[in-house]
């Protein structure tokens, strides 16, 4: 048997759950069925989204069991993987815009706010402090973003969701606006967030398969 057979295997240990922690398991699975039906946006695009954020939390049960739903309510694997480059884009775009955090750090009397707006008038610095390497970077986010398989809208409210995982202001802030460029409204970029927190909570919860069988083992 494989590993990762293994691995999967060990999510037989969730179903203790309704035993263990019956109201907490139960309240977990009302937050996904809510979360994940369709609203304003559809539950195909929430999966699609689901997948991106999957790869941001880095849970390989979220992943494998997001991407299977995805492919059920009719994503294409290339749709897939053009979420995934968007959270590898959010990813990296997270360090790079908290580089101006260590071009003020440099500064003597920077003041004592961390995030302000302002601060990404200096981002555009890393163009001549690493420029080759800023140069890629702005082309990759461009390749990762632009309209494919999937239209800038869901690329847009994925990487609302994945901002959210990777926690960076700034990023929230631009693609919060790009998506409303992009058509969004307010109600999807809520559900696009509340997608990434049942991911989030997800990750957890299907790891506790993990300590079950550390536990028992």
């Amino acid at each position: 048997m494989s590993s990762r057979i293994q691995e999967k295997d060990k999510l037989k240990h969730l179903s203790k759950l309704k035993d263990l922690a019956p109201e907490q398991a139960a309240a977990f699975d009302r937050l996904n069925a809510e979360v994940f039906k369709d609203g304003a946006v559809s539950a195909r695009d929430k999966e699609i989204i689901a997948v991106a954020v999957a790869h941001a939390t880095k849970c390989p049960y979220c992943l494998d069991i997001h991407t299977k739903k995805a492919k059920a309510a009719g994503a294409s694997l290339e749709e897939l993987i053009e979420a995934a480059f968007v959270a590898a884009a959010l990813e990296a775009g997270g360090a790079v815009a908290h580089s101006v955090h260590m071009q003020l750090a440099l500064i003597e009397d920077a003041g004592d706010t961390i995030y302000k707006k302002s601060n990404m008038k200096k981002l555009s610095n890393m163009n001549h402090l690493a420029k080759d390497g800023f140069a890629a970077y702005n082309a990759f986010g461009a390749a990762a973003m632009k309209a494919g398989k999937l239209p800038a809208l869901v690329k847009e409210l994925a990487a609302v969701a994945v901002a959210h995982i990777t926690e960076c202001p700034y990023c929230i802030d631009y693609h919060s606006k790009q998506a409303q460029k992009a058509g969004a409204t307010e109600e999807q970029l809520a559900e696009a967030i509340l997608v990434a927190g049942a991911l989030a909570a997800g990750g957890a919860y299907t790891h506790i398969a993990n300590m079950i069988d550390s536990y028992e083992s």
